[in-house]
């Protein structure tokens, strides 16, 4: 059987670019090599492709951990821009954060005719977004945490930010994720300094309302008919949240507990949130929801449209993994998810005299 070629994307530009990395090697590790050759393709942090293992690890010298496992392909030239579209079948973008979740390289992609994994340009956009996520959760009447927008270079006052949104509030970049460059704040100094920070990695920013709760994660997979697992996950922070330094330095900063303990009927709301959320952001392929649980009320917090992919510590995969999907099976569900959906896209008329 002709093996499936498959494009490995990683590093990027994003302050997430370490995280992708490990992501990363988790992937490749799991890809059968009885069933596909891999091209690992490294972007460095100013943008350019790299190809090949040397100029790789010249430009991402980080990358070495992906090169453990001889499993690579070795056809490829090390410059090859232009061609692609010729030497992979399917790609796998792993690339968290700024052009990696938000559209942009869905859409390289797309002009290349290449099948991808994950949403199509306008979902990863729509859910990289965060202020666009809650416009388009409300209107199909699902909760999320009270907010406002900003946009630099604007400051309100804390008197004004605690009349709207409470005591306690959250500031976050619209657009990033893994918590970098997100505060919680309790008085106006914060407030200052946090919305200073925030705009260190956007031009528009959000308050949120501090959402009194269980912090929770649902996978959830699938093109037309999407499925979601069968448990949920609970983040216990043992910070004050759920920093980035909890999520991949400190190891002792949070607790992940999989499956949560919720009850029948509280679990059961969640999946089906998480379901209508998905296909409210008319997401594809895969995507992991995060929620609060909060007394009776499930309210949505984040939509992750490329998750965390580490093996045996990012909730995405274990939590599929819990619902008798391995992590090989996954990889092998999710090409396959985006090679239908390529296909079934085909089939599309592109012009009228088609």
């Amino acid at each position: 059987m002709k093996k499936i070629k498959v494009g490995v994307f990683f590093g990027g530009r994003s302050t997430e670019h370490e995280v992708t990395i490990w992501s990363a090697k988790s992937v490749v590790a799991n890809l059968n090599p009885d069933k596909y050759e891999v091209l690992l393709i490294g972007i460095d942090k100013s943008g350019k492709f790299h190809f090949g293992k040397d100029e790789i690890l010249k430009y991402i010298p980080q990358a070495e951990v992906l090169f453990a496992e001889d499993k690579f392909c070795k056809k490829f030239p090390s410059e090859m821009n232009e061609y692609l579209s010729e030497y992979i079948d399917v790609a796998f973008p792993v690339l968290h954060g700024y052009l990696g979740e938000d559209g942009a390289i869905q859409g390289f992609l797309k002009i290349l005719n290449i099948p991808f994994v994950g949403p199509d340009i306008l979902s990863s956009a729509a859910c990289m977004d965060k202020e666009i996520t809650k416009i388009l959760l409300r209107s199909e009447g699902l909760p999320v945490a009270d907010y406002m927008t900003l946009r630099k270079p604007e400051v309100p006052r804390y008197e004004y930010v605690t009349a709207k949104l409470g005591e306690v509030v959250f500031v976050k970049p619209a657009s990033s994720g893994s918590s970098v460059g997100v505060s919680k704040v309790r008085n106006e100094s914060e407030l200052l300094a946090a919305v200073t920070e925030a705009y260190r990695y956007d031009n528009k920013v959000l308050i949120e309302r501090a959402v009194q709760g269980r912090e929770i994660e649902c996978a959830v997979i699938g093109n037309e008919n999407p499925k979601t697992s069968d448990v949920c996950g609970e983040i216990i922070a043992l910070d004050d949240f759920y920093t980035y330094e909890a999520k991949y330095i400190d190891e002792n900063g949070a607790k992940l507990e999989i499956p949560a303990k919720l009850s029948p009927e509280t679990l059961e709301k969640a999946k089906s949130t998480a379901l209508k959320a998905y296909k409210t952001l008319n997401c594809e392929g895969m995507c992991r929801v995060d929620m609060f649980v909060s007394g009776n009320n499930i309210i949505v917090n984040e939509m992750n449209t490329i998750p965390g992919f580490v093996g045996g510590t990012s909730m995405y995969p274990l939590l599929l993994q819990k619902s008798g999907l391995s992590y090989s099976e996954l990889i092998d569900k999710l090409l396959e998810l985006a090679i239908a959906r390529h296909q079934r896209d085909a089939k599309l008329k592109t012009s009228k005299g088609d």
